[in-house]
């Protein structure tokens, strides 16, 4: 089982409440707020104002609650931004907003500001990553993710996807892979693929964690079993081949070792072994599983098409 979320944001509109009158004041903030985290979320309101990048704002206080948002003060202002779940714990007053996207809402001082709809553009190669670790045998991909049920449901059917389970918290993700770890059939295994900070409890609970290491916190990647050098979802299919060449080339290995020295334990048992059939058994063998094993460090481009 794989779970991957796979996709970029844009920051597509921006909604201003009571407290806020103009759209940049909303985005300066927000981006300032999200300047430390690496969350796709924070990179597309960064993107939306790159003005973040080379200002003088003072940012302190930098607060990131799990499954929530972040809280942080902005020259001197507090600023939350999150979900509807951070404007609830603060006991602010927020609009609901219809339009389909990932809803941000944003509170200045304990006031709600207004929220940002960010668009969910998916990431180029993810669904021929499904498409091909299905070809691997994959059975089931099941995708966890914070997101909106609409978002979350939306993404999973451009993908492919056979399961959707939405506006989960970082706990929820745990619990949900625990169910799936028993309810999965035996001698099967479970991997999940995460990039995020609070991925990692649940990389490691699954059997197999990934890190897709071009976005991936260091908590993720110290957390996982494997690490992506890159963000390309196409990768973990790849991942997957490698490792099942790697342990066919052992296999052959093992069984080649096995096989020479049983054979010369029978000649030499009957009369028939030498001194060199000895060393050939010892060295020679392990000469050969060397270079065999050495396959593995090549790119077979049949193999890995």
């Amino acid at each position: 089982t794989s779970c991957p979320d796979h996709s970029s944001h844009d920051a597509d509109n921006v909604h201003i409440g009571e407290y806020s009158d103009k759209e940049k004041i909303l985005l300066h903030l927000a981006a300032h707020a999200e300047h430390f985290t690496t969350h796709p979320i924070g990179a597309a309101l960064r993107t939306a104002f790159p003005q973040e990048a080379t200002d003088d704002c003072e940012v302190t206080d930098v607060e990131e609650i799990a499954g929530q948002g972040i809280r942080a003060k902005v020259n001197g202002k507090v600023v939350c931004v999150g979900n509807k779940k951070m404007m609830e714990s603060i006991g602010t007053q927020w609009h609901d907003c219809n339009q389909v996207g990932t809803i941000i809402h944003v509170a200045i001082d304990g006031k709600y500001a207004g929220h940002i709809v960010i668009n969910d553009t998916l990431k180029g190669g993810s669904a021929h990553a499904i498409r091909e670790l299905k070809e691997l045998g994959i059975e089931k991909t099941v995708m966890l993710t914070g997101d909106r049920r609409e978002v979350g449901e939306d993404v999973a059917h451009k993908l492919g996807l056979d399961e959707c389970r939405a506006e989960l918290l970082p706990t929820d993700k745990v619990s949900h892979v625990e169910q799936l770890l028993k309810t999965k059939p035996a001698g099967k295994t479970l991997a999940y693929v995460g990039d995020g900070i609070n991925d990692a409890p649940v990389l490691k609970r699954a059997d197999v964690g990934i890190a897709m290491g071009g976005l991936g916190s260091d908590a993720a990647i110290e957390a996982a079993d494997v690490v992506l050098m890159d963000d390309d979802p196409r990768k973990i299919a790849l991942a997957v081949k490698i490792a099942r060449r790697t342990i066919h080339i052992a296999h052959e290995n093992v069984i080649f070792a096995i096989g020479v020295k049983v054979a010369v334990l029978i000649l030499a048992t009957i009369g028939l072994g030498t001194m060199w059939m000895a060393v050939f058994a010892d060295v020679g063998v392990t000469v050969l599983a060397v270079l065999n094993a050495m396959r593995s460090l090549g790119k077979n481009r049949l193999f890995y098409r």
